[in-house]
């Protein structure tokens, strides 16, 4: 039986993909940290481990001792208040894992690298083509910005390894917690928007996403390869209420909120968190992110390379989630 190590095991995608790993029949180790909760993923762990992500020999030891033949490296920092704590997560220990597995005497066939479509950014509403593997870094926020630099770390220092990396666009599915505030305001009777121009965004169900990050890994690729992961579609910006209108038949009123008040907002409340541990829910960068114009992709390089064909578009994995969401009382 082989064997994969899964970081971020804990969180929301990394729930899913312990799952998935174990119904495949693989040895699922899972990365955690001491304080994460883990009763949940426990059924589908064969064994707990204990990263210290700033020792790349103590990295290497144990996959040494462990012998995997698969890494799936989920784990990142998606907020923090200085970029240098983001940078030293989600570039300092990707670098640290991946000189470790890679130096390491163990069978490893490939690592899959969880990035982000935000390492990208958006292209404009009237863009001719989709967003492929080739266009050009243009991040949006500091998380992006750190998933480029990781990206391009990985090209200058290991690009002649087998890496896959994945930049997903929006993820969601049950469990997931940031996507599920907006159907929270849905289901108190509130679509609300951010200005009044249009949008074509993108979505990936979770279970899609854990499937192309496991093809990832077993499926037979060339050296360092780059997949933008959605499900093939573009939507509307109120695909989304639609069908939370269609599964709970709930009457909503949809609000545009005038952008500069919203501005306005996201700048005073950057000033007031200034001196917190915390980040505010809405900021300058995060305001820019969520109103960008156009998040659709082209998955064709997947499709071909991987098999990578989605099972769910919006409005059958909305439904899965929505009837979770009620099923497990969040909603």
């Amino acid at each position: 039986m082989k064997k994969i190590l899964i970081t971020g095991a804990s969180g929301f995608i990394g729930y899913h993909l312990v799952m998935a790993a174990k119904a495949s029949g693989l040895e699922v180790h899972a990365a955690v940290r001491k304080t994460s909760n883990i009763e949940d993923i426990s059924p589908f762990v064969d064994k707990f481990v204990y990263l210290d992500l700033t020792n790349t020999e103590a990295l290497q030891r144990v996959f040494e001792q462990e012998q995997y033949h698969y890494i799936i490296h989920a784990a990142a920092l998606t907020k923090a208040k200085e970029e240098k704590d983001m940078l030293e997560v989600n570039v300092g220990y990707t670098e640290r894992i991946l000189q470790a597995a890679f130096h390491a005497q163990i069978p490893l066939e490939r690592v899959s690298y969880v990035s982000s479509l935000a390492a990208l950014g958006p292209i404009g509403y009237d863009a001719g083509t989709l967003m492929d593997e080739s266009v050009p870094y243009r991040p949006l926020t500091v998380y992006g910005r750190s998933k480029q630099a990781s990206e391009m770390m990985i090209r200058e220092k290991f690009g002649d390894k087998a890496i896959s990396v994945f930049r997903p666009t929006a993820v969601y599915g049950p469990r997931e917690r940031d996507i599920f505030l907006v159907f929270e305001a849905m289901n108190k009777g509130l679509d609300l928007y951010i200005g009044g121009k249009p949008q074509r965004l993108s979505f990936i169900y979770v279970k899609d996403l854990v499937d192309a990050l496991l093809r990832g890994c077993i499926q037979p690729q060339e050296g360092l390869q780059f997949y933008n992961i959605t499900d093939g579609e573009v939507y509307s910006r109120y695909r989304m209420s639609e069908v939370f209108r269609e599964v709970f038949q709930k009457k909503m009123w949809r609000v545009h909120v005038p952008f500069r008040m919203v501005k306005a907002v996201a700048h005073i409340s950057q000033r007031l968190y200034r001196n917190s541990s915390k980040t505010p829910v809405i900021y300058p960068e995060r305001l820019s992110e969520l109103t960008a114009e156009n998040w659709g992709c082209d998955i064709s390089k997947a499709r071909d390379i991987l098999g990578f064909s989605p099972s769910y578009d919006l409005e059958r994995g909305l439904r899965e989630t929505l009837l979770w969401y009620r099923e497990n009382n969040w909603l």
